[in-house]
């Protein structure tokens, strides 16, 4: 399915099923299919699943304006507010989940019934009052090192049908890395502690043990932010942890959203 931004950028989404709604947003040069495991365990307990791909990802049109966390956020409120959602989730992996603390700056919690963060730490740089960043990320390196590839997101392979399913998109669909650049600077120097601090609505962090790209205990800190977050930690998981162990992160999705 297609809608049209206020920017004029054609987005593809799926929306799937009926009941409280979900919506899913990927990370930095992915799809929407990468939530496939939980697209069918939600339809099964009778929800209505929304799944974007973001500009320049997916099956969503390629340009080279926009490119921006709080642009992303307002392509998701613009949908939300198309698809007359009231009462929903937000689940969201790596840039995903940036851009769900983007949407609650920017548009507030009114409508968002609980959120879901995966491998997301709020700060991607490390500074002094912050070591759990992107991998060895300073204000000194980060123009040249988002230069490069990021590296492998994960620590062992996603299921088959879900890699099938992601590797069909990516063949048809390729990312620009080049052409996506202006976003990941931008994703890059975002610090969302403020709106951790400030949640007021129900959150689940999900972290990945063995994630190449963040270290699992900056969980501990989200934390001591803001004592209500609920925090989990998944073994034998990289950055893709609804992929990767995909049975147990489902168990821990519906027992957030489920209740």
């Amino acid at each position: 399915m297609k809608f049209e931004t206020s920017d004029l950028v054609t987005l593809d989404y799926s929306d799937e099923g009926t009941g409280q709604p979900v919506v899913f947003l990927t990370g930095f040069g992915g799809s929407k299919e990468i939530w496939h495991q939980q697209k069918k365990l939600l339809l099964q307990r009778g929800l209505r699943v929304v799944r974007l791909d973001f500009r320049n990802q997916g099956l969503s049109q390629h340009v080279n304006w926009g490119l921006r966390i709080s642009r992303l956020a307002a392509d998701v409120h613009e949908l939300c507010v198309l698809l007359k959602l009231t009462d929903f989730i937000l689940v969201g992996n790596s840039m995903g989940g940036a851009t769900i603390y983007a949407y609650l700056s920017l548009f507030g919690p009114v409508n968002v019934h609980k959120i879901v963060i995966v491998d997301q730490p709020p700060k991607m740089i490390n500074e002094s009052d912050w070591q759990f960043g992107f991998k060895n990320l300073t204000w000194q390196n980060f123009k040249d090192r988002l230069k490069q590839p990021l590296g492998p997101s994960t620590f062992k392979h996603i299921d088959d049908d879900t890699f099938a399913l992601v590797k069909k998109v990516t063949e048809s669909y390729p990312f620009d890395s080049k052409l996506d650049y202006p976003l990941l600077l931008n994703h890059a120097v975002q610090d969302w502690r403020d709106v951790i601090k400030r949640m007021s609505i129900p959150m689940l962090l999900v972290v990945g043990q063995q994630s190449p790209y963040f270290d699992y205990h900056f969980s501990d800190e989200i934390q001591k932010m803001n004592g209500t977050i609920k925090t989990a930690m998944v073994e034998k998981s990289g950055h893709i942890v609804m992929a990767e162990q995909s049975e147990k992160f489902n168990q821990l999705l519906w027992q957030f959203i489920g209740n």
